[in-house]
């Protein structure tokens, strides 16, 4: 019984606060998973610059609503639903993550939540759980899953080697590199080979 487990921003959908950083015009907030591997740390500091502009909810849901997944993502995804189980584990946010998952056909998240002042302003965030992208493949195993997965940054590390195949997606060269055992695909046609080759 096989489940495959994606990341969403920079496997399925541009980065989300890569888009927000050119929108509100604050380069700094480019910052994501590929650059702090300690996502509790780089979650506080965005908080914090949010703050500082006095940028809140609304306005990061006005980018995120021009966002497109990537091209040919939504196919990909398609064609993979139909031969087996599909949960993209992100450590993005249920306000950010629904209007995109409304364009990839509502495809299961397991995401997580942002504490929003009545203002607006997002004053916190709520994990789901420790480490949850391997918490998750983990407790998928405990119940019968072999899991295949794929991602592009540092947090999506531990859950692509804990399982029973695991793939880099758009990966950035430093985390090839620092990981020549993990295979590193492009595109979806590669990426789709790789994970039939690795259910049979």
């Amino acid at each position: 019984m096989n489940i495959i487990c994606l990341d969403l921003e920079g496997v399925l959908v541009p980065e989300i606060w890569i888009a927000f950083a050119e929108a509100s015009g604050i380069p700094e907030l480019k910052k994501t998973t590929r650059d702090e591997p300690d996502y509790d740390k780089l979650m506080t500091w965005r908080l914090g610059v949010l703050k500082e502009h006095g940028l809140g909810l609304k306005e990061i849901q006005e980018t995120i609503a021009k966002i497109d997944p990537i091209p040919g993502a939504k196919e990909f995804l398609d064609e993979l639903r139909s031969m087996t189980q599909v949960i993209i584990i992100s450590d993005t946010f249920e306000q950010f993550a629904t209007p995109l998952m409304k364009k990839l056909g509502w495809p299961t998240i397991f995401c997580n939540s942002l504490e929003v002042a009545p203002n607006g302003e997002i004053t916190g965030f709520k994990m789901r759980c420790e480490q949850s992208k391997l918490t998750t493949v983990k407790a998928l195993q405990s119940i019968g899953y072999e899991t295949i997965a794929s991602g592009d940054s540092y947090n999506d590390l531990a859950m692509i080697k804990a399982g029973k195949a695991g793939f880099l997606f758009k990966s950035t060269d430093k985390i090839k590199a620092d990981n020549p055992d993990l295979p590193a695909f492009e595109t979806y046609d590669e990426l789709m080979s790789a994970i039939k080759k690795a259910m049979d």
